[in-house]
């Protein structure tokens, strides 16, 4: 594979090789895992088209994605649910 270099402030590089250090790996494979942690726009429009798919084909429902858009944020609410319940269990106010 073809390798390439990119320019960034000498702050940045120090830093990016220190965190490669910590964790025994080089800058580039560094970045490498960086910029994979990462997906783009295109990558998550596929990836949420395949995870619309898996839904219907689970629930053998043609759901539409105009009525997926118009669903609630179901694990969102998940989220508000149980951090509600983590600070009843605290005894703080919600």
């Amino acid at each position: 594979m073809a390798s390439t270099t990119i320019q960034v402030l000498r702050e940045t590089r120090d830093h990016l090789a220190e965190l490669a250090k910590e964790r025994g790996v080089s800058i580039g494979q560094l970045v490498e895992a960086l910029a994979a942690e990462q997906p783009t726009a295109a990558q998550r429009a596929e990836r949420l088209a395949a995870d619309r798919e898996v839904v219907r084909r689970m629930m053998g429902v043609d759901i539409r994605d105009e009525e997926f858009e118009q669903a609630p944020d179901v694990l969102a609410n998940i989220y508000k649910i149980a951090a509600g319940k983590v600070r009843a269990d605290k005894g703080t106010a919600a």
